[in-house]
Order: C-alpha cells, then sequence, then structure tokens
C-alpha cells in the first residue's frame, strides 16, 4: 500500500437481509485519523463495520483494506492480522480471567512467542487502566470493566486500522476521556460508530452519517456543525415551530429549526446539526433524550 492509497475504501457497497435492506451504495474513504460514524438505531452501522471486519460479504459493491481487496480468503486473513475489531456485544469465554482473555485473543492473532505476547497483552490491559483487576475472572468484572476488556482486546498489535462499535457503552466520564487519549494517540485509521456526538466532537476529524443505509454526509465535523448556523436558539419559552426543543439547565429552552423566530441564537454543536439533519421531531426527540 502507497502513503497516496486510501487505508480503506468502501465503494458502492449494498447489504440485503431478507426483504431488509440495510446497506444500499454506501461510498467512503478512510485515511490515518479517526473518523466518528453516526446513525440512529437500525441505520446500518453494525452491518458497515462487520462487513469492513470481514465478518460479513457484501452483496454489492467492492471494499478494499488495508490496499488489498477482501473478495478472496487469502487477501482477508492478511486483513485481519493487521486489524482491531471491537464488536457491539462481545461474548467471553467461562472462567477466564481477564489477562487470560486478552493473552487468548492475542494467540488468535498469531502471538507464538509467549515473552513477547505477555508484554503486550499487559500493554493493552494498561492502557484501558485495567492493570489492578488483571488477574480477576471476567465474571467478577462491572460491565464498564467488561468494556474496557473488549477494547483492549482491539488494540492488540497496535493495528492500523481499527473499527469500534459504540466503545464508550457503559464508560463513566473519566473512562472515556482516557479511551480519547489512547485513540488520539495512535497513528492508525479509526471508525467510531457511537451514539455519543459529544465523543465525535472531542476525537474526530470527520464523521460520516448514515440512515436508512446510505450515507447522508461525509466530511469535516466542523462542516456539518455549521450547517446549522442560525438554526439554534434560546428562549423562555418552547416554541413548537421548532423541530426540537429541550429546556436546559438554565431553565431555558433550547430550539433546533429551520425557522429561527424569536429568541437569542446559539453556537450550534454537532448534535444540534445531527438533529436538523435527519429532521428529528419534537416527539422523536423526547423519546430518544
Amino acid at each position: 500500500m502507497t502513503s497516496h492509497e486510501p487505508t480503506a475504501a468502501v465503494t458502492g457497497v449494498g447489504k440485503r437481509f431478507r426483504r431488509t435492506r440495510a446497506l444500499d451504495d454506501v461510498t467512503f474513504q478512510l485515511s490515518t485519523g479517526v473518523t466518528g460514524l453516526l446513525g440512529p438505531n437500525g441505520a446500518g452501522k453494525t452491518t458497515l463495520l462487520r462487513i469492513m471486519a470481514t465478518i460479513l460479504t457484501p452483496d454489492e459493491g467492492e471494499v478494499s483494506l488495508l490496499g488489498r481487496s477482501v473478495r478472496t480468503a487469502g487477501q482477508r486473513t492478511e486483513v485481519r492480522r493487521r486489524l482491531g475489531y471491537l464488536p457491539q456485544e462481545l461474548d467471553y469465554p467461562r472462567g477466564f480471567t481477564a489477562f487470560g482473555f486478552i493473552d487468548y485473543m492475542a494467540i488468535l492473532k498469531e502471538w507464538d512467542d509467549r515473552t513477547g505476547r505477555h508484554a503486550e497483552v499487559r500493554r493493552v490491559i494498561e492502557a484501558v487502566q485495567l492493570t489492578d483487576v488483571s488477574a480477576k475472572k471476567i465474571r467478577a468484572l462491572s460491565g464498564g470493566m467488561r468494556r474496557r476488556l473488549a477494547v483492549a482486546q482491539a488494540l492488540i498489535g497496535t493495528p492500523k486500522l481499527l473499527l469500534l462499535d459504540e466503545p464508550t457503552t457503559g464508560l463513566d466520564p473519566e473512562q472515556r476521556v482516557n479511551l480519547r487519549r489512547v485513540l488520539s494517540g495512535m497513528d492508525a485509521t479509526i471508525l467510531l460508530s457511537t451514539h455519543q456526538t459529544e465523543d465525535v466532537e472531542a476525537l474526530c476529524d470527520r464523521v460520516i452519517v448514515l440512515d436508512q443505509g446510505q450515507v447522508t454526509f461525509e466530511g469535516a465535523v466542523a462542516d456539518l456543525v455549521a450547517t446549522a448556523e442560525g438554526s439554534v436558539w434560546m428562549a423562555d419559552e418552547p416554541d413548537p415551530r421548532a423541530l426540537a426543543h429541550w429546556k436546559a439547565g438554565n431553565g431555558r429552552y433550547r430550539h433546533v429549526g429551520r425557522e429561527h423566530v424569536g429568541g437569542d441564537q446559539v453556537a450550534p454543536t454537532l448534535e444540534d446539526a445531527y438533529l436538523l439533519m435527519r429532521g428529528t421531531t419534537v416527539d422523536e426527540l423526547e423519546v430518544t433524550r
């Protein structure tokens, strides 16, 4: 792979599960850096990551990862050796300690040298701040600890392509900040699927919005935020003409809408721009918030 080639290229990818079309003509490229993947439940984010992790095969289109097509078994094997993947849900073998589980995953990734492998296991466990509990059985760990352990297995070998499906689920604010520190320090291409717009705003330089299996936005985070300029305002009373509104901590109502009527304009956030792009209604926002 030359320096001019993207780390990942997804071209015209489609995927169907019986009558449900999960992905429809999805096309984008990724290079070094962190890209956020936003979208509502059922948008196709997990399906897309599973295809890029070489777990699923697309019905249409091409996927090139790390300079290799994933159409053939040999090419997929080469990609998997240099790929890190965090699924949305991860099953843990019964009876394993935290250290034993990561060691087991390292063996699956062909780390044959025991001394080097154990050094790598300790490194990734330390990166997610689980050193103090590395000897504990996984069943004794909290949900947040298990999620951090799942992140650790994806970091084995310092992969050049890292695919993360909801990595901050169950993490407290300090743990989320630490994860941002770890990811931002990697020289890798990272695709981070999340519902947390603040994580994307804090960590990512680019963002892809996926809705109903289609890419509705691809570009810089700042460019997406800019689409909501002039469309966010604060007022003392809720305005039913707004697309979405909620009562903020200061007692005033924050509004997002295409028609700004009255109130005080404020700078938009990524969440505001995302809601505006999706056309989220007041009722939908009250359900999802």
